[in-house]
């Protein structure tokens, strides 16, 4: 059953990360993968928050699997970034590639204590 709500998670996270990137990098006319960026905080924000709310005892195992595991494994995309990142450099755009990595790092770890602290304001 476990396996069932991993799939269930992912089935919306996968269309809901290719929705979303493409969006957002429409809307930008740079070389920056904002769309990358915007998954990826989106999905710390939503695992940070998740992981609040298990730890206040708001939310079950099951939602864990649904919306960490399943949800958020296929929304965020560690591959793309490191792809992304190495494609910038590449293309002689050191400037982006190490902005990348930074804002990435920075604003991940930003989401995830302001959905963790959230959570815990709203659950504790």
């Amino acid at each position: 059953m476990n396996w069932l709500l991993v799939l269930v998670g992912a089935a919306v996270g996968a269309p809901l990360r290719f929705l979303t990137d493409r969006a957002v990098q429409r809307r930008h006319d740079t070389v920056f993968p904002w769309g990358t960026f915007a998954v990826n905080v989106l999905g710390c924000l939503v695992l940070g928050t998740l992981t609040g709310a298990a730890a206040a005892g708001a939310a079950s195992s099951q939602v864990s699997l649904v919306l960490g595991t399943g949800l958020c494994g296929a929304l965020t995309t560690y591959s793309t970034f490191s792809y992304e990142t190495l494609r910038l450099a590449e293309d002689g755009a050191r400037f982006f590639a190490a902005a990348n990595v930074v804002a990435s790092v920075v604003a991940g770890l930003g989401a995830v204590f302001v959905g963790v602290t959230g959570a815990e304001a709203l659950w504790a």
